[in-house]
């Protein structure tokens, strides 16, 4: 009985989190694979190295049902004092899809920008690199994208 009991309570825990998950605005939305943001890509080194650096899931972060693999304790850390400065843009979906369409677009994770201290990630894929259409407007693209994400996310 004792091990029944234990059964319940571990499943409903288990029910709890799933249902807090798909209610999470961030889970529902960001541009994640399994929760996990960036493709793996730690979001510290692009702003510390001003590269595109793979993460490790040994050195991860769950934050607000989000998962961040870092590529290196230093940026972990870093990343638990401040998560929302590094977090990237748009839930992690491409900037110029945003601003341009109010869609929701993959990226490529080496291919972004840092602006006013704010990640942003592109799509470049078959010869269309979304970074280049970005910087020929990138303010009133952004503000575009800033209204666009706000009705889509609801964050």
């Amino acid at each position: 009985m004792k091990h029944f009991i234990t059964a319940v309570c571990l499943l409903l825990m288990q029910v709890t989190i799933g249902n807090a998950q798909e209610n999470n605005p961030r889970t529902k939305q960001f541009n994640l694979n399994h929760n996990l943001a960036i493709e793996g890509y730690d979001p510290v080194a692009y702003f510390k190295q001003n590269a595109a650096v793979k993460g490790s899931k040994d050195l991860a972060v769950f934050y607000q049902g989000v998962t961040y693999y870092f590529s290196s304790a230093a940026n972990k850390e870093e990343f638990k004092k401040s998560p929302a400065r590094y977090e990237p843009q748009y839930g992690g979906w491409c900037a110029y899809a945003m601003g341009s369409k109010g869609e929701k677009v993959e990226i490529d994770p080496k291919t972004f920008k840092i602006t006013d201290g704010k990640l942003y990630l592109f799509y470049n894929k078959f010869f269309n690199n979304t970074l280049t259409s970005w910087n020929k407007d990138e303010m009133g693209l952004k503000n575009k994208a800033d209204v666009n994400w706000k009705k889509i996310s609801g964050i």
